[in-house]
């Protein structure tokens, strides 16, 4: 028996990976990814339960871009869960942009995201853990510094006793019988079946 309740309210947030191309001036819009996948299966499958999925992923976000928006982009939806998948953008601008966010960081910014949720809305959480597939010599280097992110995350889950979505490791199993490039083209963004991985983490996260 799924985790999700009757009527529930499941507002999915993060970056592009979760925005997935949505139509921003449509509040209904899923987008083509993930977001998009649990979301048809969850409703095939509980039709009873009546519950209402709503994305706010934007492209490029990083912890700092969710908590200028939190009010409106969260708060204001008052969702009963909230999904929060960030940090690959944490990373990726150290290296190309030369705009680091420190580790420490982004774990403040985080959790005054989850607090909020918390306090405000008592609402339930899955943290979505983030993930490189290096598909270049470049982004192994990526490691060091998306490494102690992830470490982060998992810490915010055991302190808010979320539920935990281990992309990083998943997506390292699948690509050792594929390539990483079946998954995540650029490293970074899933393919469809990368996309169909992420969607059926997250249902096993919330037993549906």
């Amino acid at each position: 028996m799924t985790l999700i309740e009757q009527n529930a309210v499941v507002l999915f947030q993060g970056d592009s990976i979760t925005d997935a191309g949505r139509q921003r001036t449509d509040g209904a819009n899923l987008g083509s990814g993930y977001a998009n996948l649990v979301t048809s299966l969850f409703t095939n499958k509980y039709p009873e339960k009546q519950a209402a999925f709503l994305n706010r992923g934007i492209s490029g976000d990083r912890v700092v871009d969710l908590e200028r928006r939190w009010e409106e982009d969260c708060l204001a939806l008052k969702p009963t869960w909230l999904s929060v998948y960030v940090g690959i953008n944490d990373t990726w601008r150290r290296y190309d942009r030369d705009t680091p966010l420190s580790t420490e960081e982004y774990y403040t910014t985080y959790r005054r995201l989850l607090s909020r949720a918390k306090e405000q809305l008592n609402a339930k959480l899955i943290l979505v853990e983030p993930f490189v597939l290096p598909v270049n010599e470049s982004q192994k280097q990526w490691r060091e510094d998306l490494d102690p992110k992830i470490q982060a995350v998992r810490e915010l889950a055991g302190e808010f006793k979320a539920l935990y979505v281990p992309l990083d490791g998943l997506f390292a199993q699948a690509a050792a019988q594929t390539g990483a490039a079946y998954w995540a083209p650029d490293g970074v963004h899933p393919s469809p079946a990368g996309a169909a991985l992420i969607a059926n983490a997250w249902l096993q996260a919330v037993k549906a």
